[in-house]
């Protein structure tokens, strides 16, 4: 069995385990191996405009907004443009700040029609630490991987 069907598989049996209703949730580490050697996978980064432009954005991602910056209201367009920039046969990812808003996204992403849709657990930024901040415990950033500053 090869490195990209087990992590598939693990990320499957953790969706099943939470009781998730898509197919499956990854790690950030897992998510970027999958980038890396799955032809045709996307990842769409469902952060506002703002958090793009002030917190770093990852090179090649999809970006789409799921709640639109100022106001945070839900991004009526979410949908049609998903299905616009991204193909409903590709194994997609989806990544925001901590994994909440994908979540939302990814449940979305499954009710247009996309089958092979993956949340990625953390986000981009992780969870919160001691002092309260982001990016020092889990999460996209804190493990290394690659992504660029406005």
């Amino acid at each position: 069995m090869g490195k990209i069907t087990s992590i598939l598989q693990a990320a499957q049996q953790r969706a099943k385990d939470q009781n998730l209703p898509y197919e499956g949730a990854l790690y950030p580490e897992e998510a970027y191996e999958i980038l890396q050697s799955a032809p045709g996978a996307k990842l769409v980064d469902v952060r506002c405009r703002a958090e793009l432009d002030w917190v770093g954005r990852i090179p090649d991602a999809v970006e789409i907004e799921w709640l639109t910056y100022p106001g945070m209201k839900a991004n009526p367009n979410f949908a049609a443009s998903l299905t616009q920039q991204v193909d409903k046969e590709a194994l997609v990812l989806f990544i925001c700040r901590s994994g909440a808003r994908s979540n939302a996204a990814t449940i979305a992403a499954m009710q247009s029609g996309f089958r092979d849709c993956y949340n990625i657990l953390q986000g981009f930024e992780g969870d919160k630490d001691s002092n309260e901040h982001r990016n020092t415990v889990d999460g996209w950033r804190a493990a290394g991987l690659p992504w660029v500053q406005s």
